[in-house]
């Protein structure tokens, strides 16, 4: 692992204060419908959640109410996953019909997969996007169980739409589609994979509080088989000669979303000689005094670092090296703005900054507050106990 990160500036405000702030913000700033803004102002996001976002917000949320014993934080958690089990069940037959010409063996067009992103009232967005990405829906499975579990809460009111997400998932899980950035919807993407992957066991496992599954068997069977052929697919496909996940099949690159597939993910164990391979990777291409980049190609505002990557590899870290994931957690702390709002990437190290310009014309200066990084830096506070 790199040594740089052992540099990371002091934070500019007390991690405590940034927690309770991050909290406030994920509170105040969710819509009633339980949908969360990316980010408020941010001339692309504003109006939009996505699931992959989302999920991981809501995650954040489930663990600082636990933590705190604040309801008022728990109950977000239940709110949004609420909306997106309503997304699910409202195109339920929608979904039944893909899913069915799917296994007829049509091919089922692109514009007719699920979107990414939607409106806070849970519909479809009018914007041209880069829409069909898969990993959402395995973040939300995931993230509910873990929801579930943590609060011993009745989870019968997502069945329907958890059962949907597994039909959808199981399905088209090795399907080319978009990856967490939006780009290369030609490609299969390991991060994408292991969302999935993660998903769709963390949800086959779930239990109610009586100590009964929560999915039916047929669902349950369904979503670990589905799990079960993309671990076989990674493994045959998804590894690089460096001994590493790649970035997309056939791709010798690394990007920083593939920590995720180690924690908390899990496609390959935590330890492991994946595991290990691909966070030196990631540390060697892509991390810089503690920083993250996404990839090394990455011109999207100049190709910036992000707070809520160096949380993720510190997550990925925490329980090998819990040492060097605080200091991942403390460069993201160091990124604040006065007013402790924390953006969607930094321009202290840009990889491409030739194209910060461009980005700036056309959707104006980088997404601030982004409510993902808050939420990760609750998280990563959350795993080495310093909440």
């Amino acid at each position: 692992m790199s040594d740089q990160a052992s540099t990371a500036a002091p934070p500019k405000a007390g991690l405590a204060d940034l927690l309770r702030h991050s909290a406030d913000l994920i509170t105040g700033l969710q819509d009633p419908s339980g949908a969360y803004p990316a980010s408020p102002t941010f001339s692309a996001y504003r109006g939009y959640s996505w699931f992959r976002d989302g999920s991981f917000i809501a995650e954040a949320a489930s663990r600082a109410g636990a933590r705190w014993k604040e309801a008022k934080l728990t109950d977000s958690a239940t709110r949004f996953h609420r909306w997106c089990a309503r997304i699910l069940t409202d195109r339920e037959p929608h979904i039944r019909e893909i899913v069915a010409a799917q296994r007829a063996g049509h091919h089922v067009p692109e514009r007719s997969m699920l979107p990414t992103r939607f409106t806070f009232a849970g519909e479809d967005g009018t914007d041209e996007w880069w829409d069909f990405q898969l990993d959402g829906y395995g973040t939300w499975l995931w993230a509910l169980a873990a929801h579930g579990e943590r609060t011993a809460g009745d989870l019968t009111p997502f069945r329907a739409g958890a059962s949907l997400a597994v039909e959808y998932l199981a399905a088209f899980w090795d399907r080319p589609c978009f990856d967490w950035w939006e780009e290369h919807n030609e490609h299969r993407h390991l991060s994408t994979i292991g969302a999935m992957v993660g998903g769709l066991e963390a949800i086959a496992d779930a239990q109610q509080p009586d100590g009964t599954s929560l999915l039916p068997v047929a669902t349950r069977t369904l979503a670990r088989r589905g799990a079960h052929a993309a671990r076989e697919f990674t493994s045959e496909h998804g590894i690089g000669p460096d001994g590493a996940l790649r970035k997309w099949v056939g791709s010798t690159e690394v990007d920083a979303s593939l920590a995720s597939c180690i924690t908390p993910f899990r496609l390959v164990p935590p330890g492991s000689p994946v595991a290990r391979a691909t966070l030196d990777r990631i540390c060697a291409d892509l991390e810089v005094g503690g920083g993250v980049h996404r990839f090394r190609a990455d011109v999207f505002f100049g190709g910036g670092q992000w707070p809520l990557l160096s949380c993720f590899l510190g997550w990925a870290l925490a329980d090998s090296d819990p040492e060097l994931a605080r200091t991942y957690l403390e460069w993201a702390v160091a990124q604040t703005t006065p007013t402790l709002d924390l953006p969607e990437q930094v321009p202290t190290h840009l990889l491409h900054p030739s194209h910060l310009e461009e980005w700036v014309e056309r959707w104006g200066t980088v997404a601030t507050p982004l409510l993902w990084s808050h939420a990760m830096v609750i998280t990563l506070a959350d795993v080495l106990g310093l909440t």
